[in-house]
């Protein structure tokens, strides 16, 4: 983790928030490569889920919201972690990541063997709370969303109804969480402000089991695809001890991060439990009426939820290889799925002169309205190939004496990163030769 955190800083994919005033803890920025990356990750997620169906529409329902949506959801009575302070050294743990903290004072040791004198464990609620309007005073309260859910859920009939669907339907988000974690880390595993990818699917009562089975199926075939090693995903199906207070089911995708298997992808059955308490504290009527039964009910809900920045570490663990060129030459490379690289093709003049920087910059003109395209011709080619592998590039086009002049004029050479062969391929070929080794072929559901 320590390396990968160093290159990400080094060739700017993430940095510390407010660095140059000693940071804050657990928030972080995101530089040119990093939040190119996380959006392309956001971007396939919602053509998975919007673009390449017709059954799920997007919302981007606001931050702020009334605060009756929290009294409804449970969330301003049961959205807490148990704390527990120190008095010896003033740090502050969650009781049951005990085992997994580290006393300020002796960090080599847990809160459990430094010795400190500890408190009972006390309820901490997650929420940030603010006021709304120049007031601060009981009624002007408000919070900074702890999920994207509820907004999906309040405004679900005002989706159903425009986009002129039916049940089984869902609703897809993408946009800001805040929780005040008591034990943020491992980097940007777990932050106080973080992004979410949420999709909330409506079903008919009595067929949530098939369709959960469907989203638990798919979700898993999705992450796969995106590139993740298989062998390093896993199922965990909550017991009855660790379902949440509105789930029927539960299950957590996992993955094999480098301080241990961790929850990537939530699959939720949260049964009815939503849209009947917003029914209760709005007044208002969230069921549907099927025509083909002549029933009304209200829908059940299938919840995917997956954190955009931690799948963005997963991408990065995942990718992260140290290798052995020959005897003596290693090198430092991160072997990203083509669609969600951040630069996809780097073209290379070979040296500067002889015509090569002007050819080298017309072929990326020629490219960059499809591809993400860097032009670079600093210093020796090899060492432009080992920026480029740190940065993730899955191509590099050079373009040399061959490419103007003789028998291969019109040619250019086409390094593949993962496996560093070579080949010659004529330029008019480049754009083809790039979409094709760039798909990202989703599952079906």
């Amino acid at each position: 983790m320590a390396s990968l955190a160093s290159l990400c800083k080094r060739r700017g994919f993430i940095f510390p928030s407010s660095e140059i005033y000693g940071g804050i803890n657990a928030c972080w920025d995101y530089g040119p490569l990093g939040v190119t990356l996380k959006n392309n990750i956001k971007r396939l997620w919602w053509q998975s889920m919007t673009q390449w169906r017709d059954d799920i529409e997007g919302i981007d329902a606001a931050i702020l919201m009334h605060p009756k949506v929290w009294e409804a959801s449970g969330h301003i009575q049961n959205f807490t972690d148990p704390l527990v302070d120190c008095k010896t050294c003033k740090g502050r743990f969650r009781e049951d990541q005990m085992a997994e903290s580290r006393c300020p004072k002796k960090p080599s040791k847990t809160p459990k063997e430094c010795g400190g004198e500890l408190m009972p464990a006390r309820k901490f609620n997650l929420m940030f709370k603010t006021h709304m309007g120049p007031v601060e005073e009981e009624g002007s309260v408000c919070y900074l969303r702890p999920e994207t859910a509820q907004g999906i859920f309040v405004n679900f009939l005002n989706v159903m109804a425009p986009a002129r669907q039916k049940v089984p339907f869902g609703i897809a988000q993408i946009g800001k969480s805040f929780r005040n974690e008591i034990s943020p880390g491992n980097f940007i595993f777990r932050s106080r402000e973080f992004e979410q990818m949420e999709m909330q699917f409506f079903v008919k009562p009595g067929t949530d089991a098939v369709w959960f089975e469907r989203w638990r199926t798919a979700r898993l075939a999705w992450h796969k695809a995106l590139g993740l090693a298989p062998a390093k995903l896993s199922y965990h199906d909550h017991g009855p001890d660790e379902l949440a207070h509105y789930a029927k089911a539960a299950t957590d995708i996992y993955f094999e991060f480098p301080f241990g298997a961790k929850e990537l992808e939530g699959i939720h059955n949260r049964g009815d439990y939503d849209l009947k308490q917003h029914m209760q504290f709005s007044g208002k009527d969230l069921s549907v009426f099927e025509e083909a039964t002549k029933e009304r009910y209200v829908p059940w809900v299938v919840e995917t939820a997956v954190g955009a920045d931690r799948l963005t570490l997963a991408v990065l663990c995942n990718a992260y290889a140290e290798e052995e060129v020959k005897p003596g030459d290693m090198r430092t490379v991160l072997k990203f799925h083509p669609a969600i690289a951040p630069i996809q093709a780097a073209v290379l003049p070979l040296v500067n002169r002889d015509g090569m920087p002007e050819r080298a910059r017309e072929i990326v003109q020629a490219l960059r309205r499809e591809f993400r395209i860097f032009f670079d011709d600093g210093g020796a080619i090899g060492r432009r190939y080992r920026r480029m592998d740190e940065a993730g590039t899955p191509f590099c086009i050079t373009v040399d004496g061959d490419t103007l002049a003789g028998e291969n004029a019109g040619t250019v050479t086409l390094r593949e990163r993962d496996s560093m062969a070579q080949s010659r391929i004529p330029i008019d070929a480049l754009g083809e030769a790039l979409r094709s080794r760039s798909l990202f072929e989703p599952p079906a559901v």
